[in-house]
């Protein structure tokens, strides 16, 4: 593997201009204005047998202005300026490629490069819309430095309002990003950014890579957006989608030129069946220039800190996954079944990304658990900083919907959160998109579903069912940020227990908007108790930036009781102490402790400003005593549920 991409490598550095100029080729590619007033056009359409470009500017004439042809399948068109030396294109006009195939027919395509496209109302296929503007927008703050402990806010900018239409990116600047930093997060993880021709794909379906979504507002609100996260300390990830592609051929790059290939595999190898997309042909040096290029574009352009990379497991296997179960046999990752072209080119994305922009972060989205996909492609892995570690949230589920609370396994649970290789990086979380969406609920939903909507307001009595689902979900989502991994991830809105879950208008609920949105005036709401959940989150934040656990070596974990049902474990000179006995509660409990000296609560889930019921006195003091106790050489009795920190 190490080979292919060391191959690969050194024949990018071979071409003109080497790595720098091929993963910049967003310059050349596309349509741009010159200093001159004069149009520079390139494409790549290997299976054209001619290339014209057609829109406003010429009155729509099909055939006016031909592309000449050039070696390897590339096209290219200049267009003088008029006599004033203005464009001939204007900002804001619309245009398209014409490309005539080698059966004779004249097909319209949108360019892969395009940086802007709209659909207008009422219409099914996107516009090209030539985005130049004489003003281009300038950053004003600088990229923060890479956070130690990465704290991720997962975010989709089109509902992040409670009202019912698609929220805007001057929206998400003016009334999210505070409500993020005052959350604790350091990082945003961008959903749905990349322009995609349908809404209820949640951004996975692109048809324009090179766009940012119209659907939120222009290019230049979406550089805002970032500029001010900037200012607030925060770094902002997109969740980019290099996996596959929309289908779409008139708005979209399939068929491009005329052929079923260009960007893609030609027959079967081209097509997943599942997500019923084009595959890319990693192989492909026109396909890396675009991808790698496009990488770069989101970090030079618009300003993004790193990138999610979603499907990885699908990229990784020529199965994609589909039908396979990974037990973690080493079998199961090396072997024809592994494609190798897919594994190359992630090893070429992140030695580009960390050799030119050393501070950007990459996570890949991986279910497989493949090998040294977290380790440095200097010593042959993928090169991502961090992978996701899914089998946390779908095991909370899994725990919440089969057992009864006294059938809940310890041992289970913390194999479940330690269950990685060793220096390589996670993204812990209880749960993201993926749990929320139509056909699943939110965590606090599967705890107390449908008292939700009658019994969580303050006035009324707290029942045994909100309870239970208040005290679990502080603690489900303290235990995993603890203890699960290197980093944490909360899907926008369950940090104060969103209820219900997501689906996008979509026909088959009459395009309704009521539940692809966020209910945020839930958690402002001072007599309502999801105002204990959004102070919980915040407080845990607050104190792993404090103290950095998630950067702290692992955990050393003391006891796993399965009668007593309590976890207690060290991270980040923190003694984290979990009870999840559903009716014991417990005093003068001991646990383990490898520092000696007083200790004191730092963080408690009973507190009353959490929704608890405030059983502990927090200014008691805890001392250590002498006492060997589970392989530790110091131990303290403690009381009920609470975390401590020693002094």
């Amino acid at each position: 593997r190490y080979a292919l991409f060391e191959d690969r490598l050194k024949n990018i550095e071979g071409f003109e201009g080497g790595l720098e100029k091929f993963t910049k080729s967003y310059q050349s590619f596309g349509i741009h204005t010159k200093a001159d007033g004069g149009i520079y056009c390139k494409e790549w359409a290997p299976g054209a047998e001619a290339v014209f470009l057609t829109g406003d500017f010429n009155d729509w004439n099909p055939f006016s202005h031909p592309y000449r042809k050039l070696d390897f399948g590339k096209w290219e068109l200049h267009i003088p300026p008029n006599e004033d030396k203005s464009p001939l294109i204007q900002h804001g006009s619309k245009i398209k490629v014409v490309i005539k195939t080698k059966s004779g027919e004249v097909i319209y395509r949108i360019s892969p490069w395009a940086k802007y496209v709209v659909q207008e109302e009422r219409k099914v296929v996107y516009d090209w819309v030539h985005w130049e503007p004489a003003i281009p927008y300038k950053h004003q703050h600088e990229r923060p430095r890479r956070p130690k402990s990465v704290r991720i806010y997962e975010s989709h900018v089109g509902i992040a309002s409670p009202e019912g239409k698609i929220a805007s990116y001057k929206n998400f600047t003016h009334n999210v990003l505070p409500k993020i930093k005052e959350l604790g997060y350091n990082c945003i993880q961008m959903m749905a950014i990349m322009e995609h021709a349908y809404y209820a794909s949640f951004g996975y379906q692109i048809t324009s890579f090179f766009a940012a979504s119209s659907r939120y507002g222009t290019p230049d609100d979406l550089k805002e957006l970032i500029d001010v996260a900037h200012s607030m300390g925060i770094v902002v990830l997109l969740d980019v989608v290099h996996s596959h592609a929309s289908k779409n051929s008139e708005d979209g790059l399939n068929q491009f030129d005329g052929t079923d290939s260009c960007f893609f595999h030609d027959g079967p190898r081209g097509n997943h069946d599942l997500w019923d997309s084009r595959l890319f042909d990693y192989a492909n040096w026109e396909v890396l220039r675009f991808l790698l290029s496009n990488l770069r574009w989101w970090i030079e352009v618009y300003g993004f800190d790193g990138f999610r990379f979603d499907g990885v497991t699908s990229m990784l296997y020529h199965h994609h996954g589909i039908g396979s179960g990974f037990s973690g046999d080493y079998n199961e990752y090396f072997g024809l079944h592994v494609n190798e072209d897919s594994l190359a080119y992630l090893m070429l994305a992140n030695h580009m990304v960390h050799s030119q922009f050393p501070d950007c972060i990459t996570i890949a989205e991986d279910v497989s658990g493949m090998p040294a996909l977290c380790c440095p492609t200097s010593q042959g892995g993928c090169g991502f900083d961090y992978r996701l570690a899914m089998a946390v949230p779908d095991k909370w589920i899994q725990i919440i919907k089969e057992l009864k609370d006294e059938e809940w396994d310890m041992g289970n649970i913390v194999y479940t959160l330690i269950n990685r290789r060793y220096n390589e990086k996670c993204i812990a979380y209880a749960e993201s998109h993926d749990q929320a969406l139509v056909g699943d609920k939110t965590l606090a939903f599967w705890l107390m579903d449908a008292e939700m909507y009658t019994n969580m307001s303050v006035m009324s009595p707290l029942t045994p069912v909100i309870d239970r689902g208040i005290q679990l979900h502080k603690m489900i989502r303290l235990i995993t940020h603890a203890l699960g991994g290197e980093g944490y991830l909360n899907f926008i809105g369950n940090e104060f227990g969103h209820p219900e879950w997501l689906d996008f208008p979509r026909k088959g609920n009459n395009e309704s908007y009521h539940y692809a949105r966020r209910q945020f005036h839930l958690a402002d709401d001072n007599l309502l108790r999801y105002r204990f959940l959004y102070a919980f989150d915040r407080d845990m934040n607050k104190l792993e930036e404090k103290f950095g656990w998630l950067s702290a070596p692992p955990a050393y974990i003391s006891t796993k009781h399965e009668g007593d049902k309590i976890i207690a474990f060290e991270r980040g000179n923190l003694l984290f102490v979990f009870n999840f006995h559903p009716y014991k509660s417990f005093t003068g409990y001991r646990v383990a402790v490898n520092s000696p000296g007083k200790y004191m609560i730092a963080l408690d889930t009973d507190a009353s400003d959490y929704g608890g019921h405030q059983r502990i006195n927090h200014r008691t003091e805890f001392f250590s005593e002498n006492t060997h106790f589970n392989n530790r050489s110091n131990s303290l009795l403690v009381s009920i549920i609470f975390l401590l920190i020693r002094m």
